[in-house]
Parts: C-alpha cells; structure tokens; sequence
C-alpha cells in the first residue's frame, strides 16, 4: 500500500509543476508586463514653505542734508554698525517663492556740525537710533537652495535733530517718521530648516520742516531735513 500511495504523490507534484510552468509560459507568450515595482518616495529636505525667525549683524549709514537755517545749507552723512532681529513668512510655489518680513536693527549713527551766519551761529547734530521694514519678499530660485530676492515696503526710523545756539539748544527736529524701503539679496538654506542670507536696503525718510528761534530770541528760521538710510546686512534665519 505505501509503494502506490508514493506513486500517487509524486505524480500529484510532477503534474502541479508541469501546470504552473505552462501558465509562465502562456504569460510570456501573450506579453504581459512584468510586475511594477514602485521605489519609496524621495524626501524634499529645502522647503521654502513656512515661517522664521533670525537675526541679522553688519553695517548702515545715513545722510541728512539741512537747508534753511541762515541761508546755509548742513550735510552729514555718518556710518556705523546695525543689528537686530528679523521675523517673516514664505510661501514657495514651484520655483518662485513669496513671503513677507519684519525687521528691527539698532543703530548708533551721529554726526554735528559748525554753521555760522549772520545773525544765526551755532552747530547742528543729528543721530539715529533705530530702523525698522516691513516688506513683502519675491524671489526666484536658482537652485533648490539658492533664492535670489527683491523687496520693498514702509519703513520707520527713530532720527533726532538738534539745532544749539550760544551754548543752549535751539530747536529740534526730533521725532519718529515713516518713509519707503527697497532693496535686493542672496538667501542660501544650507540645512533643512537653516539658512543664511546677505542683503542692501535703501530707506528714505522724506523732507522735515520745523522753526527754530536763535539768537537770544531775536531771529527765527525754518530749517528743512532730508535724512535717508542704508544698509548692507549678513544674517540667519531658523524656518519652522
């Protein structure tokens, strides 16, 4: 009994392997495709998508031209170190990327100087403190980690002023204005969520006009100021 029970089994199996052999066989004959093997999805590490924050070191300088005071005209034009912190959103869109930022620096610019006319002597001083843009951003990448960018928007600044006369101050043309910003740089993500970006910006803050009363209260002028910014900047951002 178990020589044919051996017999049947082995037929069984040769006739199963015959069976599937065909079927690979009528596949290949009919030429249907080979089984597609999806490969898993690569990773995007530079997405420009997102908000940051940042700061930002390097340098500015300023210009302010004073007219009206005596019929002699006042220019100073002084530079110093700027830096402060930066905060903005982007929105990527194929190559193309859109965002808004908002930046404060510091600054320490100052200048004086002597002017002396008949019947108003004396010396004028100017400094400023801070700076600060909001801007919408529009950039085109050259690569997927290199943006190359252009903005522009408001700007404000904290500019005094002061006009001394016989050892005392005068008048002043001291306040907190707003006036344009518009400027153009480099950002490069070096790490995903990391990059850093080097960047000019010119601020002009319009025309001030004040009255000034000099010479021991016996002569009054109007001065006017036109004062403007620059800047060129180096900073980092994080993007989360």
């Amino acid at each position: 009994m178990r020589k044919p029970s051996l017999t049947l089994f082995a037929a069984a199996v040769i006739h199963l392997a015959v069976n599937q052999y065909a079927l690979a066989a009528d596949i290949a004959r009919r030429g249907y495709p080979p089984p597609v093997i999806i490969p898993p999805p690569v990773p995007i590490l530079y997405i420009w998508t997102g908000c940051y924050v940042g700061g930002n070191v390097g340098g500015a300088w300023s210009s302010v031209d004073v007219t009206g005071v005596g019929g002699v005209d006042f220019s100073a034009n002084n530079s110093d170190f700027a830096g402060g912190g930066q905060i903005g959103c982007d929105y990527q869109w194929d190559r193309w990327v859109v965002g808004f930022r908002n930046m404060l620096n510091a600054t320490s610019l100052s200048n004086s100087g002597n002017f002396s006319t008949v019947p108003f002597t004396g010396t004028v001083n100017s400094r400023t403190r801070w700076f600060d843009t909001l801007t919408a951003r529009g950039g085109y990448l050259l690569t997927p980690q290199v943006l190359l960018y252009a903005q522009g928007g408001a700007a404000w600044t904290n500019t005094d002023i002061t006009f001394n006369s016989g050892g005392s101050q005068v008048g002043d043309l001291s306040n907190s204005h707003t006036g344009w910003t518009l400027g153009a740089g480099v950002e490069w993500m070096f790490a995903p969520h990391w990059s850093v970006f080097a960047e000019y910006n010119f601020m002009g803050f319009g025309t001030q006009s004040g009255t000034i009363t000099g010479c021991a209260g016996t002569c009054v002028v109007n001065p006017n100021a036109d004062g403007n910014v620059q800047d060129v900047l180096a900073g980092v951002n994080y993007k989360f």
